[in-house]
């Protein structure tokens, strides 16, 4: 806006001349004759400054006597006050990168900087990290961590919202938080929640029997609405509020025409003959069994349907027509060969590249016999390398631990500990990992190679698939309570075996018992087993933190004697001796620069075992 000039009294606008009317006199005189009443001066004196004859000097307005320049330079001074206010208010709107008015979450950012408002934003929702996530899940409460969906308000983000903003004269302005999840994690934790049966829609599908394609049609119901769901998470989370997520009605993309389509041009052409693969001047033949098991058919969130290769799935299905033209990368690895540990170099290996054969394969499976595609063969690096396994200062012995059984290697209960135990052999723990003995191994069942062996259910014992599992989960739990690892999860025994230590021992269940335990030093540890006809021994390999590792135990209390118990014979039924319950405590107390540094207390209760015999009670 241009500005003007304000005039004053000491600079008036020059007047021009006054036009000279008709017989000499001027256009003002006459106007000033014309008001008078018989032709006087208005000053009753011929027209001198004086004041007599009663009569006033006309001000031009019927006001006060004040000269014209003088009110132009009030009124002109009046406006520049406003413009200079205006100014200054404008400039205190305009401070700061952030508009003055501007709220997020009801903390005032404006007139900050960026830099200024970024800081005070992640002060003030420092907390809301440990808030959790309540949803109200087709009419039920639930709640979720934060963590787990990997929900966090985008502070820098949010800023750069509020500063786009106009200046506000008045008021406020709240500005909505921009927040930020993984859509997918929380699909499948809501997933998981929703009662079974509610989810109604039926997405469609194709699998294979052998070679026949399966299809499964779609069929309209409620479902979740992943997006809706996302939304409502980022609206209500960072004020404490509780989302709703209710079920909605949906109709599946891709219809059951669509379905029978994709079972008569892909799924029966694709198992109708075999492919060639040609790779670093040789070549393998994919059977129609392992398309089949490599070809999948995946339905996403709208229910459309489409077709893709599982390279991971190809490749097992057809691992000895792959090895034919592949090398397999080895390893790097650590041995403890002649008690000092070394590490054994890897090599790298050459690889069919899945994602490529893949993105080939799939446009020739709809086309009848011969059929052919190109495979390239890339380098395999190992997951582990020589210089990381170095780095992890794995030097020396930090504990050991053996417990001893009956019955030599050929028992079944000897043989699951031996298989058990070979499983989690040479298994490397990095500084700050948990390691899971059920995530390690898997399910422990007969596939895998695991026998039959008493285990105890419900207080009995019984035959069980892995019965002895037992024993190996207890000696590496001591030989990671020795070396000061973080007891993250164990459980000890219901009944107490004298074979193992009191307290400081732990049985294990896939799914629902395990044992963990977390690597709390700077270095990393490697988990070295070995058994015989009649031990086994767990020892750990690392960098020594610790002066000593020792139990102080208090002694028995509350002690209960067994009861006798009777159980119709037959296969299930095992006979025992009985074995008394007691309470103990166990104290372990870690020394390191020559004090004591952490005594942690365990205590666990045992019941009585019972004295079971098998047969009728007399």
């Amino acid at each position: 806006m241009t500005s003007v000039p304000a005039q004053t009294a000491e600079d008036p606008e020059p007047t021009p001349p006054a036009p000279v009317a008709p017989g000499g006199e001027s256009a003002a005189g006459k106007a000033e004759e014309s008001t008078t009443d018989g032709g006087e001066s208005p000053t009753g004196d011929g027209g001198d400054d004086s004041t007599g004859g009663g009569g006033e000097r006309p001000t031009g307005d019927g006001g006060a006597g004040t000269s014209f320049p003088s009110r132009r330079a009030v009124a002109v001074g009046i406006v520049a006050a406003v413009l200079l206010a205006g100014a200054g208010f404008g400039a205190y709107a305009m401070a700061g990168d952030v508009p003055r008015g501007t709220r997020v979450l009801g903390l005032e950012l404006g007139g900050k900087s960026r830099t200024e408002a970024e800081q005070a934003l992640r002060d003030h929702v420092a907390g809301l990290a440990a808030r959790p996530v309540r949803i109200r899940l087709d009419g039920r409460a639930v709640t979720l961590r934060a963590a787990d969906l990997a929900l966090r308000l985008a502070v820098d983000q949010t800023v750069g919202k509020a500063m786009r903003g106009g200046v506000r004269f008045a008021g406020h302005r709240d500005v909505a938080p921009i927040v930020e999840l993984d859509g997918t994690k929380l699909e499948r934790a809501l997933r998981r929640l929703v009662l079974a049966g509610r989810i109604t829609m039926r997405k469609p599908g194709i699998r294979f029997d052998r070679l026949a394609p399966e299809p499964s049609y779609p069929a309209p119901g409620l479902d979740l609405d992943p997006g809706r769901a996302a939304d409502a998470v980022r609206l209500a989370w960072p004020v404490g509020a509780v989302a709703d997520v209710p079920l909605v009605p949906r109709t599946p993309v891709t219809t059951r025409a669509e379905v029978d389509v994709l079972v008569a041009t892909l799924a029966k052409p694709a198992v109708s003959a075999p492919v060639t693969v040609t790779a670093g001047g040789s070549s393998f033949r994919l059977t129609p069994a392992s398309i089949a098991r490599g070809l999948v058919f995946r339905s996403d969130d709208a229910g459309r349907l489409s077709a893709a290769i599982d390279g991971a799935r190809l490749h097992a299905a057809a691992a000895p027509q792959f090895a034919t033209v592949e090398t397999q990368p080895r390893q790097a690895a650590i041995s403890t060969g002649g008690g000092r540990p070394r590490v054994v170099a890897s090599t790298a290996g050459r690889l069919i590249d899945l994602d490529r054969l893949g993105a080939a394969l799939l446009p020739v499976l709809s086309r009848p016999a011969p059929r052919q595609v190109a495979g390239v063969l890339v380098t395999g690096p190992p997951a582990t390398s020589d210089a990381e396994l170095a780095r992890l200062g794995i030097k020396e012995q930090v504990s050991t631990f053996t417990t001893y059984f009956t019955g030599g290697r050929g028992s079944p209960r000897s043989q699951n500990i031996i298989t058990i135990a070979r499983a989690v052999d040479g298994a490397i723990v990095r500084p700050g990992e948990t390691f899971s003995l059920n995530g390690h191994t898997g399910d422990r069942d007969y596939a895998t190679g695991y026998r039959d062996a008493p285990v105890i259910v419900d207080g009995k014992l019984e035959p069980g698939v892995a019965g002895g599992a037992s024993q190996f989960t207890t000696t590496l739990f001591n030989a990671a309570y020795y070396a000061g690892l973080e007891d993250v999860e164990h459980k000890p025994h219901s009944f107490y075996f004298s074979r193992y230590p009191a307290v400081i021992e732990s049985t294990i269940f896939y799914p629902t018992l395990d044992l963990k335990f977390k690597n709390t030093t700077p270095y990393g540890i490697l988990i070295d087993t070995s058994t015989t006809g009649r031990s086994v021994t767990v020892s750990m390999w690392s960098t020594k933190v610790y002066d000593s590792v020792k139990t102080v135990y208090g002694p028995r209390r509350n002690r209960t004697s067994p009861p006798t118990v009777y159980r119709p014979a037959g296969p299930e039924c095992l006979t025992s001796s009985g074995l008394p319950g007691f309470t103990q405590d166990a104290w372990r107390v870690i020394r390191k620069d020559g004090r004591e540094i952490a005594r942690e207390k365990f205590t666990w209760r045992y019941d009585p075992e019972p004295r079971f015999i098998c047969g009728e009670e007399p």
